[in-house]
């Protein structure tokens, strides 16, 4: 991103945020903000012949990130923290303090593309590559934070950035995605939260759909929607989280076939190319990052809560996740999900 701002004219600074907790295992190869990935930041910066800064923003990301991560699961719903750090880190604490320093823009290497419309507003756009397209987890920014964004990677593939990268010498060239939660070392959620929490979870019933009690579960903060693997019991067929109920801590199980619905309730409502949805839209929509767009109706039901019916049954809506709305390659909004 900062080699192709600077061939289009730009003046560049590299900034990379410190969001590491002291208790935290920081130099995962495949984490976005290790201390690997400050290194290969420097070195990048040195090669591009640019300043390189190291922002600390422990504390917003423990506030905004870690702790709302920790929240939701134990209310029984799935968060999706790649979202929250986007929006109030990245977004927030980074683009203000970048601001604060003289900068007009904050760029990044996502894959999406910013777009202004004709009344002004600004929306986020699909990147080239579909497969490899970033809006799902962008949705909810805001229009004075778009308004200072550069997203120059949207218009290529990741081939491409790959090609150019190598062509220029930049050691990063062949370095891995990131994956998974930067902050959960092994990707065990439940055992990361009883760590940060210092708390046991109370086991509680698995249930069937009719309420009969199947056996015992670990602890809420152990499953979420749609989940097969790991659950310690066996029923002689595939079973599947299909409900989390805090009030009476049980969980439900059930059949492929139980997971699907048409509707979907959300709130904590954002739209981009207009303020408010004042009639019915249809559009299509992605329940999670990896889903392909359904169409879909939606309306307003109230000031923060949007009703989304899908024409056909989708898998595992899961509460927590986000909702997204998309006008062809256009992210209208999008909600977080709430049943």
């Amino acid at each position: 991103a900062a080699y192709l701002l600077q061939q289009q004219g730009y003046e560049v600074i590299g900034v990379t945020m410190q969001i590491w907790q002291k208790d935290t295992n920081v130099d995962r190869e495949d984490g976005c903000c290790s201390l690997s990935a400050v290194e290969d930041a420097r070195r990048v910066c040195q090669k591009l012949g640019i300043p390189h800064y190291v922002m600390n923003f422990r504390d917003d990301f423990k506030r905004d990130v870690i702790d709302y991560f920790v929240d939701e699961y134990q209310k029984g719903r799935t968060p999706n923290p790649c979202i929250a750090c986007n929006r109030y880190v990245k977004w927030e604490a980074m683009l203000n303090k970048c601001l604060q320093i003289g900068a007009d823009f904050i760029a990044t290497g996502h894959y999406a593309k910013v777009d202004k419309l004709n009344n002004g507003r600004y929306v986020l756009k699909q990147s080239k590559t579909l497969a490899k397209d970033q809006t799902y987890a962008l949705y909810n920014l805001t229009q004075h934070q778009l308004a200072h964004t550069l997203m120059p990677l949207g218009d290529y593939t990741k081939d491409e950035i790959r090609a150019i990268a190598k062509d220029i010498g930049l050691l990063v060239a062949d370095k891995p995605d990131s994956q998974e939660i930067c902050f959960v070392e092994d990707n065990n959620y439940g055992k990361y939260i009883e760590d940060i929490t210092g708390k046991k979870y109370a086991q509680g019933n698995f249930i069937d759909k009719d309420g009969n009690i199947l056996g015992k579960h670990k602890g809420i903060i152990h499953y979420t929607i749609g989940q097969r693997k790991g659950l310690g019991i066996a029923l002689g067929k595939r079973t599947f989280v299909s409900n989390i109920n805090t009030v009476n801590n049980t969980v439900t199980l059930g059949d492929n076939e139980d997971l699907f619905k048409n509707t979907v309730h959300g709130n904590k409502l954002n739209f981009m190319p207009f303020e408010i949805l004042d009639k019915p839209l249809n559009l299509s929509a992605k329940i999670r990052y990896s889903h392909l767009p359904a169409k879909c109706s939606i309306k307003m039901l109230e000031k923060d809560k949007i009703e989304c019916v899908f024409e056909q049954p989708q898998r595992a809506i899961t509460q927590g996740q986000a909702i997204v709305f998309y006008d062809n390659e256009m992210v209208v909004g999008g909600a977080t999900i709430i049943n």
